[in-house]
């Protein structure tokens, strides 16, 4: 794969160390051998049960907390003890959460745990025991008023991206730790090179995405899953709220007791500055990480569940486009899943990938990772394929419309333009899984749209945009926009309590385990569901942003409005025999929250159309539903998924 332009600068500044590293690889490091293609790899040489085990206390620089001293975050470290003694030094692999006290990480909810002196003897998940035998220091930052750091949670802001920024200059030698909370005496990273990849899940992916977006020097690569990339997105899509709560609620759930006692400033302004009317303000400015791409330096492995209905999946794909444009070094995995973490899904293949990854990014192996596809996408449960790019580069925006079809409430989707209007009334106790299976009958709460049975399968891969012109009832108005593959398919039950995974009695064993930290993680397996449709992408907004995204206002009854809906992204293939359709509808149930009136909307069907990413194009689409073909087999509602309910949201969920 070519370098890409941006990072090139990196590579050249940091040549002479890479190639000094790779010469101390090969003259110190036992079981660093040579492969017989070329390739390096890291090998468990180094001891698991006498690695050295510390924590630090690091200066962020910021007083959130108002106490009159700035903040310090607790940095809990595991590294290899040879190294130091060899006077080498290494890279290190950071997990910055908010979640170490209060809620635990991964599948099993670890949480960290301390010995009579407060170092850590449980580092949450299996990254210690995998990598520091092969020569990488692991660290798990407490995010600022969390679990042993100072300061406050302000729920994905300055503070929250500082606390794992300043671990991160430490590492460089650019800020200041030290060996406890309150003393003075200093602790150096002497033992460190600087070199850093940040991981984690949800919320720890969504502050390594803004640690990224902050440019800062010695971070080499991230790899977030299901992670943020816009703060305002988690909580509101276009005006339309998705949750009953604000950021005040979470920032209370994860902050640590004494944090709740000296923070009532900062939960002040999570509520005052974050109004339920879904207005864009300037707390949601500094949220947004999407705006900084053009700042990353660090190289970024993506990883998303195309069905997370936790943090969805608008978050990779406004992330990935903007990462794209700047010309960052990129890999991308999505699965069946919900919120779910690759390890729980396709375990043996992540380790091996992540461990190639870092390998290459961290200790500057030439292991032919970054050679290798760029796309690893689920298409059906444990099926997988790949591609060279992503979205494949014969992707094009493609124009579909919607028609009156020949049955009441039924109506065409194709490439003409449309004629004629489509009526639905609001009803919050219908769900985008209720319309699909409904899809074939006119009913009142939605309008749906349906393409000819499809003589060859037809690949959508990106983000869509659904534009529709609607005249409204009433003052206020949401409205929801979904993409559905109508037919039988067997998927992953992202609906289900574990969002696609079911999880075993039995173990599996990642690297060493040591007393109070064991390498052995529960298996997993995929929970299948038999559906007669899949909803496979979705959007929503208050139509009252429509002449403002960032401000909504009272609508004229009787008046028709224009407005664009962003759907979010993802990677589908609609099989041969089966159709694609478009729904337009009102409240979503369950993943919206409902207008203050039930308004009855008139599409504008010549003014309504969806852009959708079609590998292949118009042309693709046209080939695809020309010809005759065998009719889908109509879905019933015992065919659908079960019903979502979720319940608050916590960016770290069922599979936290």
């Amino acid at each position: 794969m070519p370098i890409p332009a941006r990072r090139t600068h990196r590579l050249w500044s940091t040549f002479a160390a890479a190639v000094t590293a790779a010469l101390l690889a090969v003259l110190l490091v036992p079981g660093a051998a040579r492969a017989a293609d070329g390739a390096r790899e890291s090998r468990p040489v180094y001891a698991y049960d006498t690695a050295i085990r510390e924590s630090v206390w690091v200066d962020t620089r910021l007083d959130g907390d108002g106490d009159g001293r700035t903040d310090r975050v607790a940095v809990d470290i595991v590294r290899p003890r040879e190294p130091a003694a060899q006077g080498r030094r290494i890279p290190v692999i950071m997990d910055a959460s908010p979640y170490y006290s209060c809620c635990g990480r991964g599948n099993e909810s670890q949480k960290k745990t301390y010995d009579a002196d407060g170092n850590v003897v449980q580092m949450p998940l299996y990254y210690d025991n995998y990598f520091v035998p092969r020569g990488y220091a692991v660290i798990g930052v407490d995010l600022a008023g969390t679990n042993r750091s100072d300061g406050c949670v302000d729920v994905g802001g300055r503070s929250d991206i500082q606390s794992a920024k300043a671990v991160v200059d430490w590492l460089n030698g650019r800020a200041t730790g030290y060996t406890t909370r309150t003393g003075t005496e200093r602790a150096r990273a002497d033992w460190s090179n600087g070199r850093t990849g940040m991981i984690g899940k949800s919320y720890d992916g969504t502050i390594a995405n803004g640690v990224a977006a902050t440019g800062v020097e010695g971070l080499e690569t991230i790899v977030p899953i299901g992670g943020i990339s816009s703060w305002y997105d988690y909580y509101f899509q276009q005006g339309a709220p998705l949750y009953d709560s604000g950021p005040e609620w979470l920032s209370d759930y994860v902050e640590s007791p004494e944090a709740r006692t000296r923070c009532a400033a900062v939960q002040k302004r999570l509520v005052d500055e974050a109004p339920r009317s879904g207005d864009w303000t300037g707390l949601w400015q500094e949220r947004d990480y999407v705006k900084d791409a053009s700042k990353v330096k660090a190289s970024v492995f993506v990883v998303h569940g195309m069905q997370d209905l936790n943090v969805r999946a608008k978050h990779f794909g406004q992330w990935w486009e903007a990462l794209a444009k700047n010309g960052v070094e990129r890999k991308i995995w999505l699965a069946q899943t919900g919120h779910v973490d690759p390890f729980d899904f396709r375990r043996a293949q992540w380790v091996d990938t992540l461990h190639r990854w870092f390998d290459h990014e961290l200790l500057g192996y030439d292991n032919g990772v970054d050679r290798e596809p760029m796309a690893d996408i689920e298409r059906a449960p444990d099926r997988w394929t790949t591609d060279r790019v992503w979205p494949p580069a014969d992707t094009r925006a493609t124009a579909l419309r919607p028609a009156t079809g020949s049955a009441p409430g039924v109506g065409a989707l194709g490439l003409e333009p449309g004629t004629g209007t489509a009526k639905f009334t609001d009803d919050p106790s219908r769900s985008e899984t209720d319309w699909a299976a409904d899809l074939e009958t006119g009913t009142p709460d939605k309008a749906g749209f349906l393409s000819r049975p499809l003589g060859e399968d037809l690949r959508l891969s990106g983000s869509s945009k659904v534009t529709v012109t609607a005249t409204p009832t009433t003052p206020t108005a949401h409205l929801s926009a979904v993409l559905v593959d109508l037919g039988p398919a067997t998927i992953r039950d992202f609906t289900g309590s574990g969002e696609g995974i079911d999880t075993l009695t039995d173990r599996t064993c990642w690297g060493p385990s040591a007393p109070g930290d064991s390498s052995c993680f529960l298996a997993t397996r995929a929970a299948t569901a038999d559906v007669g449709a899949t909803v496979f992408s979705r959007g929503w907004a208050d139509l009252g942003t429509y002449a403002d995204p960032a401000k909504g206002r009272r609508l004229q009854p009787g008046t028709p409005y224009t407005l664009t809906i962003s759907l979010a992204a993802g990677d589908h293939v609609v099989p041969k025999g089966h159709r694609l359709a478009l729904i337009v509808a009102g409240t979503d149930k369950d993943l919206i929250d409902p207008p203050s009136t039930r308004p009855t909307l008139t599409l504008d069907l010549s003014r309504t159309a969806a852009r959708v990413p079609v590998v292949g194009g118009a042309g693709a689409f046209a080939a695809a539903t020309a010809g005759p073909t065998v009719a889908t087999p109509r879905p019933s509602a015992a065919d659908g998924p079960s019903t979502f309910r979720p319940g608050r949201p916590v960016p770290g969920g069922s599979n936290r």
